[in-house]
C-alpha cells in the first residue's frame, strides 16, 4: 500500500489522519492493521498516541508546534504495546500469567525507569485499544501442531470416511455440575457483597451427552462417577433405532479405551466406531457447549433446594435442548468448532 507522506498534507488533512489512527486504535483495532489502512508507518502512528497521551485531541493539531514532551514517547508505547498484546507475563520474567495494572506499571518501569500510577496505566491501556477482558484457559500441555493436524487432516479423513459409510458423526463428552455452582451477578447495595443462601451440603449430577450437526442429541444421567458399563450403557442408548452407522468423537479418558468398551464397540459389526480428539484440547468438542449452556442458563441461575431439585432441572433443561436442534447445531458454528460444522 502506498505511504502517505505527512509533510504534503495540508494542515486540517493530517489533523484528521491523525485523529482517525487514533480513534482506530482506541477502538481495539490492531495498531500495525490501522498503520497499514492509514497508509502511515507503524512509529508514526505511536507518535500521533503519544501526542495524544500528552495533550488529548488538542496536540494532535498540525497547526501545533512544541508543547510539553510526552513521558511515554513513541518507541515506548510501541513496545509496551507490542508486550502487552502478544507475551505472557510470564516471558517476560512475571510469575503470573496475566496482564494486571500494577504489573504494566512494573514492565514499564523495568524497561523505561518511567513510573506511571496504576489510574495512568488504565488510561495508557485504553487509549492503546486494549481492555481487560476475560481469558480462555488452555492447558499448557496441548499441542498446537497436533491440533492443526487434527482440523486439517485427521477429522477431513473421518468425515469423507462417514460420507462414504453413510455414517452420521456425533461429538460426545461428559460434564458434571454442582450444587454450588452460580453464574451471573446480582443487584445489591454498593461497597457491600451480597449473601446468597442455599443448602449448606454439596452435591453434584454428573452426565454424558453427544451431539451432530445437524442438531440431534442424546444424553444420559450417570450416578456416581464414569465408568465403562456407564459408557457402555450410553452407547447402546445411541445407536439403539438410529437408522444409520454412528462415528462417536470423543476426548481420550481410560474408560472410553477400556477393553469393555472396545469389545462392546466391535460387537456393533461397523454400527459404531470411536475416534479420539487431540489432548487437551476440549474447545475443539462442540459438546462442551451444551454443559456451558447447562450451567449458565440452566442451573447456574437457579436456587436449588436438593439433589432431586437439582437432578429434576438437569433434565428439564437437556431435554429442553433436545428439542431445539438449530440452538444445538449453532455449537458447532464457533471459531474453534466450525471446521465440524459440515457433515
Amino acid at each position: 500500500m502506498k505511504k502517505n507522506d505527512a509533510r504534503r498534507l495540508k494542515y486540517n488533512e493530517l489533523t484528521e489522519l491523525r485523529k482517525r489512527g487514533v480513534s482506530a486504535v482506541q477502538d481495539g483495532q490492531p495498531a500495525i492493521l490501522v498503520a497499514k489502512v492509514l497508509g502511515v508507518g507503524k512509529s508514526t502512528l505511536f507518535g500521533w498516541l503519544a501526542r495524544y497521551r500528552a495533550g488529548g485531541w488538542e496536540a494532535l493539531d498540525a497547526h501545533r508546534r512544541g508543547g510539553r514532551p510526552p513521558k511515554l514517547t513513541a518507541q515506548m508505547m510501541a513496545w509496551i504495546y507490542n508486550t502487552v498484546a502478544t507475551k505472557d507475563p510470564r516471558q517476560v520474567k512475571f510469575p503470573f500469567a496475566l496482564w494486571t495494572s500494577i504489573m504494566v506499571a512494573e514492565l514499564i518501569w523495568r524497561q523505561f525507569h518511567t513510573r506511571l500510577s496504576r489510574a495512568s496505566v488504565c488510561r495508557l491501556m485504553n487509549q492503546l485499544g486494549l481492555s481487560p477482558q476475560k481469558p480462555l484457559w488452555r492447558a499448557f500441555q496441548k499441542d498446537p501442531e497436533r491440533v492443526e493436524k487434527w482440523v486439517k487432516e485427521e477429522y477431513p479423513k473421518i468425515l469423507a470416511l462417514a460420507q462414504k459409510q453413510k455414517a452420521d458423526i456425533f461429538f460426545g463428552d461428559e460434564a458434571g455440575i454442582r450444587s454450588d455452582f452460580h453464574s451471573g451477578k446480582t443487584w445489591a447495595a454498593r461497597g457491600k457483597t451480597p449473601i446468597v443462601s442455599t443448602t449448606g451440603a454439596r452435591f453434584n449430577c454428573n452426565m454424558i451427552s453427544a451431539i451432530s450437526p445437524r442438531g440431534a442429541m442424546r444424553f444420559m444421567l450417570v450416578d456416581g462417577k464414569l465408568t465403562s458399563d456407564c459408557f457402555i450403557d450410553f452407547l447402546k442408548r445411541l445407536i439403539h433405532n438410529w437408522p444409520r452407522p454412528v462415528f462417536l468423537i470423543i476426548d481420550s479418558h481410560p474408560v472410553h479405551k477400556s477393553a469393555a468398551v472396545s469389545k462392546f464397540v466391535a460387537s456393533t459389526e461397523s454400527r459404531l466406531q470411536l475416534f479420539h480428539l487431540p489432548p487437551y484440547s476440549p474447545e475443539l468438542n462442540p459438546d462442551e457447549q451444551v454443559w456451558n449452556h447447562l450451567k449458565n442458563h440452566g442451573v447456574g441461575n437457579q436456587p436449588i433446594a436438593g439433589p432431586d431439585h437439582l437432578k429434576h432441572l438437569v433434565l428439564s433443561h437437556l431435554r429442553k435442548l433436545q428439542k431445539l436442534p438449530s440452538l444445538v447445531s449453532s455449537f458447532f458454528r464457533l471459531p474453534e468448532t466450525t471446521y465440524a460444522a459440515d457433515q
